[in-house]
């Protein structure tokens, strides 16, 4: 260690503070600030704040905004701490569509603007122009939030307006949205169509499009993120005699889903992708008989190898499993009623 430069020492103590002590550190002085602004200091600390134990859940209801710590032991959640949005907004009336390293992309309910926002750091952008980019429609776009080769965090969103596909870029390094072609069916193109929002794993954005009826046809639309290419595989060989759900899940930069199928029971299976197939990994008990609007509210998260599937209004059934790689938590889209997401904290940008 003594022969370890200065610089080389306190680089690597600080990328190993908490986000939120790294905001502090830069008054220390001009050299602090400039080293902790580099954008090397800022991928390494990411890098290294990507852990279980650095996990918040933001919840977010008509009354409040708030994170809270993840406690482990019994899978429950600490001491709650209320968070001010620093944008306008109405009543809370913000959606969470996609995070990433501690970015969130979210959409202001009344005006359908898109926004980056980190709930760490306080630091937010505006990604509507004037010309009509940067605008979300619930139920007819999809939205995934990515970052390339070059270390730039984009946002790719599909937009289906009047039978018209329209697929856009957001590049953080450039500030501006480029079309991109994408040629797909014609028939995905229909509201009869759910699209997911983007899974990011592997270099690839991968969205779950599935037919709103008994029976309809549902695959997975992937986004090679550096080539800029789609193409489509197939859905996981689930049976088609209900209502199918697919939960896309990045576990360890591997692609799982958790295929739901039923009517009046609901089967969960736990499936991987190994190239552009699908491999069963467990089969879960069928789900006693629950409503349709609250099967459509299903998301999950993992704790300690076991898996929760729940609904908006709190946890259906446990899966227990001895999977080492599966010690962590994932996104989820609603949680427990309350709009929110599991995210780490981070000091990565919204903007440059």
């Amino acid at each position: 260690m003594a022969d370890l430069p200065t610089h080389t020492i306190v680089f690597e103590i600080l990328t190993r503070l908490p986000a939120k002590d790294v905001g502090r550190s830069k008054s220390v002085c001009k050299q602090w600030y400039a080293l902790l602004s580099t954008q090397d200091f800022v991928k390494i600390h990411c890098s290294r704040s990507v852990v279980s134990s650095n996990q918040r859940v933001l919840l977010i209801d008509d009354l409040r905004c708030s994170v809270r710590p993840i406690i482990s032991n019994n899978n429950d959640y600490g001491p709650s701490s209320t968070v001010t949005f620093p944008f306008h907004h109405q009543n809370n009336d913000v959606s969470i569509l996609s995070h990433l390293n501690g970015l969130l992309c979210v959409c202001l309910n009344h005006t359908y603007e898109l926004l980056l926002w980190n709930p760490t750091t306080t630091a937010f952008k505006r990604l509507s122009t004037p010309d009509s980019h940067g605008f979300y429609i619930n139920n007819l776009d999809a939205i995934g939030l990515y970052v390339d080769a070059d270390d730039d965090y984009k946002v790719l969103h599909i937009k289906r307006r009047s039978g018209v596909l329209g697929v856009y870029v957001y590049s953080r390094e450039v500030d501006s949205w480029r079309n991109i072609p994408f040629i797909t069916r014609q028939e995905y193109l229909s509201p009869h169509f759910n699209w997911s929002a983007g899974t990011f794993c592997g270099g690839t954005l991968y969205f779950t499009v599935c037919e709103c009826w008994i029976g309809g046809t549902n695959v997975v639309i992937c986004f090679d993120v550096n080539s800029e290419q789609f193409k489509e595989i197939s859905f996981p060989p689930v049976p088609s005699n209900g209502m199918v759900q697919g939960v896309l899940v990045n576990v360890k930069n591997v692609l799982h889903m958790f295929a739901s199928t039923g009517m009046f029971e609901m089967t969960i299976d736990l499936w991987t992708l190994q190239g552009d197939y699908w491999i069963k990994v467990l089969s879960c008990p069928p789900i006693p008989p629950i409503s349709l609007s609250l099967w459509c509210d299903i998301t999950h998260y993992v704790i300690n190898g076991n898996w929760f599937v729940m609904t908006k209004l709190g946890k259906l059934f446990t899966i227990e499993m001895d999977m080492k790689p599966f010690e962590c938590f994932y996104p989820v889209s609603w949680f427990r009623g309350f709009k929110g997401a599991v995210f780490v904290q981070t000091i990565v940008s919204p903007s440059i």
